[in-house]
């Protein structure tokens, strides 16, 4: 009997002494639970302040040496409306493979605009890319974004609200919305400006 005892008193001792084990493993994997689902929810934020909109799919074949490969192609416009915004191109065998390409290529090639109290641009720009031309001017507020095709996409996800733009060359959406992207990135404040050239900045207005 009294070995018995003992070792149900060494198993119940040892018992004791893994569990506290146990909780502290399990408490590690807890923070680091918190630490994935903090994380997770961060990378979700940032997701959710971009927008994208798709401006063209086309179905695009390439001629290899066993006949034609067909796929797809999407240009997609990814802005947050609170001055960047891309465009991006995608190719892929399905639709949604191409747009999330497009949207992976728009947020590498993002441009910063530099906006003004009512939503407009500090000065007039023309763009140019390939047969493309593009105007930009801006507007008084309540004026409204007067655009069309893909230049108003682009504008819009910009976060450009008054503003008059007017496509003076092709008609090809990619190359519109590029023109247009040119034409932003072209643009400068009048503090940048005036930083620039080494004088005030009531020497501009003057």
């Amino acid at each position: 009997m009294t070995e018995t005892k003992t070792k149900d008193k060494q198993t119940d001792n040892a018992s004791s002494e893994q569990t506290p084990k146990q909780d502290q493993r399990r408490g590690g994997g807890g923070r680091g639970e918190k630490r994935n689902r903090r994380s997770d929810r961060k990378n979700h934020e940032r997701d959710s302040e971009w927008q994208e909109r798709v401006i063209q799919i086309r179905r695009v074949s390439k001629t290899v040496k066993g006949g034609k490969k067909m796929s797809f192609r999407a240009i997609v416009v990814v802005g947050n409306e609170k001055g960047q915004v891309g465009v991006g191109v995608g190719k892929a065998g399905d639709v949604i493979g191409a747009v999330r390409k497009g949207v992976a290529d728009g947020k590498k090639n993002l441009v910063r605009v530099p906006l003004t109290r009512n939503s407009s641009i500090p000065t007039l720009s023309n763009g140019r890319d390939g047969a493309a031309s593009v105007l930009i001017r801006p507007a008084a507020p309540g004026t409204g974004v007067i655009a069309g095709g893909s230049i108003r996409t682009v504008l819009e996800l910009a976060g450009i609200k008054n503003v008059l733009a007017k496509r003076l060359g092709s008609k090809t959406p990619l190359n519109n919305a590029r023109a247009a992207m040119v034409a932003l990135s072209e643009l400068r404040t009048h503090k940048a400006t005036a930083k620039e050239r080494g004088i005030s900045l009531e020497q501009i207005y003057s």
